[in-house]
C-alpha cells in the first residue's frame, strides 16, 4: 500500500477505541500481570511484528524481573485473511523449565497463538500464558471454538478488520495510538 492509499483508507475509517482507552486497557493488563508474576522471573516473548507496540507500552509498567525475546509467526503477511502458518523466528533454546508469557496484539481466530503455545510446551516450558491487547468477538458460540483463550486481555473488539496500536492494514498504520476500523456500510 502506498502513502496515498494508506491516507485514503484512514479517511474511510473510524476510531473504535481512543488512545486513552487503549492506554487504560494496557494498564489493566499490566496490573493483572504484576499481581500474577510478582514472585516469578518469566521469559516474556513478544509475537512480532504486531506485538511491538503493545509490548513496548506494557513492559515499562511491569515490576517483576523478566527475560525478553521474540517469536515471529504469521498467517496474514500483507493479506487480510489468514492462510497457512509461516515461521520467521522460532523460540530459542531458553524455554525449557521457564514460565513463558506470550504478548500479542490480537487473538483473532487463535490459530497462530495456539501453534506458538504448542511449540513452547513441546520445548518444555513450565507454563505458558497469553496476554493479548485485544480479542476479536465472533459471538459466544464461535468464541468458544477458538483453540485457546488468552488469560490476560486488554479489550474486546468487534468482528471487523481493525488496525492501529501495532496492528496493520496491508502493512500500514501500525503506528496509530488508537484502534481504527473501516466504516461499515
Amino acid at each position: 500500500m502506498n502513502a496515498a492509499d494508506a491516507r485514503a483508507l484512514l479517511g474511510e475509517s473510524e476510531v473504535l477505541f481512543t488512545a486513552e482507552e487503549v492506554n487504560a486497557a494496557t494498564a489493566k493488563v499490566a496490573r493483572e500481570l504484576n499481581h500474577d508474576y510478582a514472585d516469578k522471573h518469566p521469559l516474556v516473548l513478544g509475537v512480532m511484528g504486531g506485538a511491538v507496540v503493545f509490548a513496548g507500552q506494557l513492559m515499562p509498567q511491569l515490576d517483576f524481573p523478566m527475560d525478553f525475546d521474540i517469536v515471529q509467526a504469521s498467517r496474514y503477511g500483507e493479506k487480510t485473511i489468514g492462510t497457512h502458518l509461516t515461521w520467521r523466528v522460532t523460540p530459542r533454546d531458553n524455554v525449557k523449565g521457564r514460565h513463558v508469557l506470550l504478548l500479542d496484539d490480537i487473538l483473532d481466530e487463535g490459530v497462530t497463538l495456539a501453534a506458538i503455545v504448542e511449540l513452547l510446551r513441546s520445548q518444555g516450558a513450565a507454563s505458558v500464558e497469553c496476554a493479548v491487547f485485544c480479542v476479536k468477538d465472533y459471538g459466544a458460540e464461535k468464541n468458544a471454538q477458538k483453540p485457546l483463550q488468552a488469560k490476560y486481555v486488554g479489550l474486546t473488539v468487534p468482528n471487523r478488520f481493525i488496525f492501529g496500536y501495532g496492528m496493520d492494514v496491508s502493512g500500514a498504520w501500525r503506528n496509530l495510538p488508537a484502534i481504527w476500523a473501516k466504516r461499515e456500510g
